[in-house]
């Protein structure tokens, strides 16, 4: 989805012109993928603008550079205030919000030690991830031949910039066969993520989800549906996925920050369930939805500018 430019980006502690906000091209970032982001939503809600989650994205933010030994340079209440300072700059009700930490300019090489850790927040408007009917009515997916870092090779539970060249690569091989998203399997064969999403199985009113060895990202809108889940009464199982089962459940669906609770209808040309979004699906959208629509958080979710 194109980006929407706005007035300014956060840098480094002060607030630059959009177009200003740039890097040197020997930055270790550029060279050796040395990034970790967040993808944060700020909602219009009926009662103001909210942040969703904000502390647990920051909490995971936080985690992903301390396994590359990175420090951030900013407390986690300084880079709170500095992502609502950066809303609030550019006027906007509701956007996307993106920090990202990373590797600056200092040597080039595979060691990083002597590269600063920089620190950026961007903020736009952005709509539906996976197009405007994908809410409604689902999307077809395929089956991916990439699979899922092992797990003594890449930290998939950090989000990390260099973690998305397998996303890419899903990605494109998806687009490529006629798909919306593509699903990897882990390096044991086992249902993993989509290149950008978490993935969940409904059979008989009990909800699956692949567990976090599985060689995916702890997903904050995937602990969330858990949550929303067991409210409403549904089990929540955590197990190894095996492939076929995506062909024998009622209902399929992915989460996350940009897809939100998007339905799946079919995968690999197969029907999932009936070819449309099912109830346990529909059920969970409307918790998540009467949340950031409506501001109903008993969770205390939101953070109101």
């Amino acid at each position: 989805m194109p980006v929407k430019p706005v007035d300014t980006i956060w840098m480094n502690g002060r607030l630059v012109k959009w177009d200003e906000a740039k890097v040197h091209v020997l930055s270790h970032v550029i060279h050796y993928g040395s990034s970790w982001f967040e993808g944060i939503r700020c909602y219009d809600t009926k009662r103001g603008s909210g942040i969703f989650r904000l502390d647990a994205h920051l909490r995971r933010l936080y985690d992903s550079c301390k396994i590359y030994r990175a420090t951030i340079p900013y407390s986690k209440p300084e880079l709170e205030e500095a992502i609502k300072q950066t809303i609030r700059a550019n006027g906007l009700k509701a956007c996307y919000i993106r920090p990202i930490v990373y590797r600056g300019y200092g040597e080039v090489g595979v060691n990083p030690v002597n590269c600063p850790i920089d620190v950026s927040i961007a903020v736009w408007e952005w709509g539906t991830y996976l197009g405007p009917e994908a809410l409604e009515h689902g999307i077809d997916v395929g089956v991916s031949s990439w699979r899922r870092p092992a797990p003594d090779t890449l930290p998939t539970v950090a989000k990390s910039g260099g973690n998305y060249l397998n996303s890419q690569l899903i990605r494109l091989e998806a687009m490529a066969a006629g798909y919306a998203e593509g699903i990897a399997l882990d390096v044991f064969g086992h249902v993993s993520e989509g290149s950008g999403e978490n993935i969940f199985l409904v059979r008989e009113k009990t909800i699956f989800t692949p567990p976090i060895a599985a060689a995916l990202l702890p997903g904050v809108t995937r602990s969330t549906v858990m949550t929303l889940a067991r409210e409403l009464g549904y089990p929540v199982v955590e197990m190894n996925i095996p492939r076929e089962m995506l062909s024998t459940v009622e209902e399929v669906f992915f989460t996350g920050t940009a897809a939100e609770i998007t339905p799946v209808r079919s995968v690999d040309r197969i029907t999932v369930g009936e070819g449309h979004p099912g109830p346990v699906t529909r059920e969970l959208q409307a918790a998540f939805f009467d949340v950031i629509k409506n501001g109903n958080d008993k969770f205390h979710w939101l953070s109101f500018l």
